[in-house]
């Protein structure tokens, strides 16, 4: 009988959370029917941020190994798909494969890169890693500023749109319910649907044998390696698995813009990713997204709505930019979330539901 008390009231939480997770799955869904094409764009640009900030919070927040060089892998996620989808029209290389192979061998090139700097992630940690990854940010940085034929150079170059099952995510017409349907619209589903996919693929190897062994890797390395988990190779896979994250968020990022720009995927883009998931709260899927969509999400109502701000104007006006007052404040949610709440802004949501789970004294002396 005091087995089944707990289960039940497991239960009884379980519900109002799922029926929560199924209410706010229908209003994403309605949402491109309703909003105009600056808030899908901004929450384009979130879902991306959330994808990309999965992938960090598995390295970092996970298994403890700081990077620098996310942006890195992101850009190399964006011209990838660039490169296998252009059809060399333009002047630029371009493979000209349909666009759905062109995105999975994308993500697979962000993985091989991950994968040849993977031997030493698995034997540096700490700040040591953490300046071996800054060194991909300037090689990166070099190459596509340098590399006019396959970049583009300073300009860029055009990112071809993706195709899928006949469904061309462009700005071609496409009329649901009498509402018609362009690029961003279409990108929603396809940008929901990735999000959704790789949240729950990373809760399960969080979840699972490699998540304990990742933790185990953060919390003591020494003490992981004696109870017999390889903890290099749990470092490197970690790395590469990350880095497959972050060339998913980039050919996101890359279908969004409709044109990839060098200077986009520098050292202030990983540091955003960083500011993403302490936000957020390090270790948590959960945490990685509310991250993501904050840091992403915050200069952009800056730029729509500084005319209404205080001490926010247009960049040349005398003012503060909106992405520097962006920064400033973020980097101020940084410190208040490491000073007052080190799990981060999900805890916050856990709480409550951590209170009300907890049996009081009673109830233990009744059992």
């Amino acid at each position: 009988m005091s087995d089944t008390l707990p289960r039940r009231g497991a239960a009884a939480l379980a519900r109002p959370r799922v029926h929560g997770w199924a209410a706010a799955g229908l209003v994403l869904a309605g949402l491109p029917f309703y909003l105009d094409r600056f808030w899908l764009q901004a929450g384009l640009f979130a879902m991306a941020a959330a994808i990309g900030a999965i992938g960090i919070n598995l390295l970092t927040g996970a298994t403890g190994q700081l990077s620098m060089g996310h942006a890195f892998f992101l850009a190399v996620g964006a011209y990838g798909y660039c490169a296998f989808a252009g059809d060399g029209t333009d002047g630029l290389t371009g493979l000209g494969l349909p666009g759905w192979l062109a995105a999975v061998l994308a993500v697979a090139l962000a993985g091989a890169a991950g994968g040849a700097f993977s031997p030493i992630a698995g034997r540096l940690r700490g700040a040591y890693l953490g300046i071996a990854t800054l060194a991909l940010i300037f090689i990166g940085q070099h190459v596509l500023f340098n590399a006019d034929d396959l970049t583009g150079g300073f300009n860029g170059r055009a990112v071809p749109p993706l195709t899928l099952f006949d469904l061309t995510f462009d700005d071609s017409e496409l009329v649901v319910a009498q509402v018609p349907f362009g690029s961003a619209e279409k990108l929603w589903y396809l940008g929901l649907l990735l999000l959704l996919a790789s949240a729950l693929f990373a809760r399960g190897v969080l979840r699972g044998r490699p998540g304990r062994a990742m933790n185990a890797i953060r919390d003591h390395r020494i003490a992981a390696g004696v109870l017999g988990i390889p903890v290099a190779r749990y470092r490197a896979a970690a790395f590469v698995l990350s880095s497959m994250y972050a060339g998913l968020a980039g050919v996101l990022l890359a279908l969004v813009f409709q044109r990839t720009v060098p200077e986009y995927f520098g050292m202030l883009l990983s540091l955003e990713y960083l500011a993403m998931i302490v936000i957020g709260g390090l270790g948590s899927v959960a945490g990685a997204v509310v991250g993501g969509v904050f840091v992403s999400l915050l200069p952009q109502l800056l730029n729509r709505y500084s005319d209404a701000l205080p001490l926010v104007s247009a960049p040349g006006t005398g003012g503060i930019a909106p992405g520097e007052a962006a920064r400033y404040l973020y980097g101020a949610a940084v410190v208040a979330v490491v000073l007052f709440l080190p799990g981060g802004l999900v805890r916050l949501a856990a709480r409550p539901r951590g209170r009300t789970a907890r049996p009081s004294h009673s109830s233990r002396e009744e059992r």
